[in-house]
């Protein structure tokens, strides 16, 4: 399958991460590999690309396509394992470090991965699939309460509890095996009311169930201080995000880089020993511009954030 993807964000989020031409750098979301094409055209002999992806039809397609360009080195890995691989490689420290969170479109755009609630397919929603939990065993297996949580919390869905009820009455009767099949679950769920506001009724609870299926927030969370471990002075790490789980944990991530004193006001000096650990070289996210919008309405959503090591 040939492995086409928009890339969210591209030029705005190479300008801001690359600052030595001779440098290492790393794509922690190859992808379609359209960051990592524009990063490559900003280095000189001398850098260096490391990309990772754990999608085995991204590290194919980027392997035809940097075939004959020795400065790229591809990892089929999950990007939680940064640091851990980056030492293993003795490339530490890099230059700049980037993650373009979320599904790509290939991954939505190709049915039988189970991520798009428009194509019916079997629920799977692995973005490695050489992992075991699926979509289908979270929705089959998983008891109502901690069903409703990831719903809840993951896709910040208001009819969450309705929309457990639903599902556990139709496992009941039979497995849920297909997309198809839990969207009319969805659909029935919500009041018609509601389905005829706002996004597609199944868009928040797919988004939930790919979240939790490949651990997204928990990974981010693990990798986003060892992103910093990994820069170099002068080093940058930029992030792209889509919701705003992502977008939140991210920002509260950089704050805390900042090493602001937490003491209580009252206090003559400061006791808590804050000191930062980096600068914020972008102080509100940048957003996709009105004509990238119009291009590619699926970057309407994204945020990049871009923080400097000191």
């Amino acid at each position: 399958m040939e492995f086409k993807h928009l890339t969210v964000l591209l030029a705005q989020s190479i300008d801001y991460l690359v600052t030595d031409d001779a440098g290492t750098y790393v794509d922690c979301t190859l992808g379609g590999a359209g960051h990592s094409s524009l990063l490559l055209s900003k280095l000189g002999p001398g850098g260096r690309l490391i990309a990772f992806d754990q999608d085995p039809v991204a590290v194919k397609h980027a392997q035809t396509m940097f075939a004959q360009d020795n400065r790229v080195q591809i990892i089929k890995r999950n990007f939680v394992h940064l640091e851990e691989t980056l030492k293993e490689l003795e490339v530490l420290p890099v230059s700049g470090i980037l993650f373009d969170l979320g599904v790509s479109s290939p991954q939505l755009d190709e049915a039988e991965r189970g991520f798009s609630y428009m194509q019916d397919a079997p629920l799977d929603m692995r973005m490695d699939p050489s992992q075991t939990l699926t979509a289908q065993e979270i929705v089959n297996k998983w008891s109502a309460q901690e069903l409703e949580r990831i719903i809840r919390e993951y896709g910040e869905e208001k009819w969450a509890r309705r929309i457990v009820e639903f599902i556990v009455n139709r496992r009941a009767q039979s497995w849920l095996e297909r997309t198809g099949e839990l969207v009319e679950v969805i659909k029935n769920a919500i009041p018609a009311g509601a389905r005829r506001e706002g996004p597609h009724p199944a868009k928040r609870t797919f988004q939930a169930l790919r979240i939790a299926v490949n651990d997204e927030l928990g990974v981010l969370d693990r990798v986003l201080d060892q992103a910093l471990n990994c820069l170099d002075a002068g080093g940058r790490v930029g992030v792209i995000t889509f919701h705003s789980l992502e977008d939140r944990l991210v920002k509260q991530r950089m704050q805390s880089w900042l090493g602001r004193c937490t003491c209580p006001p009252d206090f003559p000096i400061c006791r808590c020993g804050a000191k930062p650990k980096a600068r914020l070289i972008t102080r509100k996210p940048v957003l996709p511009s009105v004509q990238e919008v119009e291009h590619n309405p699926r970057s309407r959503s994204a945020k990049l954030r871009v923080a400097e090591k000191l």
